[in-house]
């Protein structure tokens, strides 16, 4: 709906959308000459605020370091010792130095001792049991080796007799009186030896 602006000797017509699109256009005008100008004053607003807290930190330093020195040469020791009283004051009553500690010493030791001795006397008397088990069985063990290897060797002995008469048969019929002998001295040998 178009507006009417009377005058005295004019009148004009304006629509409404012109005037909304010469605004927008005059604020798009505005914002790019504004902008650059924003950025270059935000860097140089961040320059000068780093040259400020530099020197800001470069005057800080200085003070706190005098502080705490003069809060550690001046202050400490005066708290220290406030604080040393107040524990006095508040103390129900000072304890001297025991006398006793060198006798809970030694009944700790001598309990300690005690109870070292009852664990060697248990582990003892358990050891002793299983090495008498032990020996029994290997005892048992070796004589059961020792029976099989002498029937061993006397089976191979009884082969060897075997063949050596079977040769010497072969070999010579007159000498087999004297294998005949061997043999028997052997077998009397044998079984002495075998328990």
């Amino acid at each position: 709906m178009p507006l009417a602006l009377f005058g005295k000797r004019r009148t004009t017509t304006v629509m409404p959308e012109t005037r909304l699109r010469l605004a927008k256009t005059q604020l798009m005008r505005a914002a790019e000459q504004v902008g650059p100008m924003a950025a270059q004053a935000r860097e140089t607003a961040r320059h000068a605020a780093a040259e400020k807290i530099i020197d800001a930190r470069g005057w800080a330093a200085p003070r706190l370091d005098a502080a705490a020195h003069s809060f550690e040469d001046q202050l400490a020791p005066r708290i220290a010792a406030m604080l040393s009283e107040a524990a006095a004051k508040v103390d129900p009553a000072p304890r001297g130095r025991s006398r006793n500690w060198p006798m809970v010493l030694l009944l700790t030791g001598v309990a300690v001792g005690a109870a070292g001795f009852a664990m060697y006397r248990k582990n003892t008397d358990q050891w002793a049991g299983s090495v008498k088990g032990s020996a029994a069985d290997a005892s048992h063990w070796v004589s059961d080796k020792a029976r099989t290897a002498a029937d061993k060797v006397s089976s191979a002995a009884g082969g060897v007799r075997n063949r050596a008469e079977e040769f010497g048969h072969k070999a010579d019929p007159s000498s087999d009186e004297f294998g005949n002998k061997i043999s028997t001295e052997s077998s009397s040998t044998s079984a002495t030896k075998l328990p």
